[in-house]
């Protein structure tokens, strides 16, 4: 037959979901411009909203396409691939911040000069003691990874759901604990975003990473209950394993902002 597949690789169909993505990341970006404007949030919600519905719709159809049997073994190793090639993107964006952290520690800026008279932190700043609450911080972020890896390992190497199952839940509670300590820390900064280098760049790094924990924690949650619908085996989770690299990707991040920000930097 002319039109009869005679190859592993998965031919998509056309979608209207990158066009609807694109729209929703304007009107999402538009509004904040606006929002900065002092225009209201509304513009900005509503773009926002819109790119959930598209991430939700979008990766919907990427799962169904793995249950019908469109991920191939070489399809599999494509979105290996790419996922691999977003988080050295995401290497590439937190090693801005650092930059800029460095970069201000290294050569703080006085009232005289950008090189000299300045220290680190500013004058009139109170750091975090990172003995306390960051370093409890790390251990739950630490555990949450080994709960990943361990639900990981029960689904790889010995097929037992349970477990995979009861090492996800934990991922994700330490996740959700993480993330309710770093809240509780923010509230109690002695400093603010505005008004020093300091804050700003503390703020930014580690505002970001705790956006990338609740993400994490989202992409392990969405693994549970695809792993309760009956995916998942010891030979395609690709979704699974996407998450895991994601939440050791934020795990190795945090150690680096714990020792760069909170203990060097402060």
């Amino acid at each position: 037959m002319a039109h009869a597949k005679n190859h592993d690789y998965h031919i998509l169909n056309p979608s209207i979901w990158p066009l609807l993505g694109a729209l929703a990341g304007f009107v999402m970006l538009f509004g904040a411009v606006l929002f900065f404007h002092g225009s209201g949030p509304w513009m900005l919600l509503i773009g926002f909203v819109g790119t959930l519905y598209v991430m939700f719709g979008w990766w919907a159809e990427v799962v169904n396409e793995s249950q019908v049997g469109d991920h191939t073994p070489v399809v599999q190793i494509g979105l290996k691939y790419g996922f691999i090639l977003f988080i050295m993107s995401e290497v590439m964006f937190f090693f801005a911040w650092f930059w800029s952290f460095f970069k201000h520690a290294l050569y703080p800026m006085g009232p005289d000069s950008p090189a000299i008279d300045g220290v680190w932190p500013p004058a009139g700043i109170e750091t975090f003691d990172p003995w306390h609450l960051p370093l409890i911080n790390t251990l739950i972020l630490l555990c949450s990874g080994a709960a990943a890896t361990w639900a990981h390992h029960a689904l790889v190497h010995e097929n037992n759901r349970r477990d995979m199952k009861n090492g996800l839940i934990l991922a994700i509670l330490l996740g959700v604990l993480f993330t309710g300590f770093q809240a509780y820390e923010y509230s109690h900064a002695a400093f603010g975003f505005s008004g020093n280098i300091y804050g700003a760049n503390f703020f930014m790094a580690t505002g970001f990473h705790g956006a990338h924990v609740i993400i994490g924690t989202i992409f392990l949650l969405v693994c549970l209950l695809r792993l309760m619908r009956g995916h998942f085996t010891p030979n395609k989770h690709v979704g699974f394993e996407a998450a895991a690299w994601y939440w050791h990707f934020v795990d190795v991040v945090w150690l680096f902002l714990f020792a760069a920000v909170y203990v060097w930097g402060g």
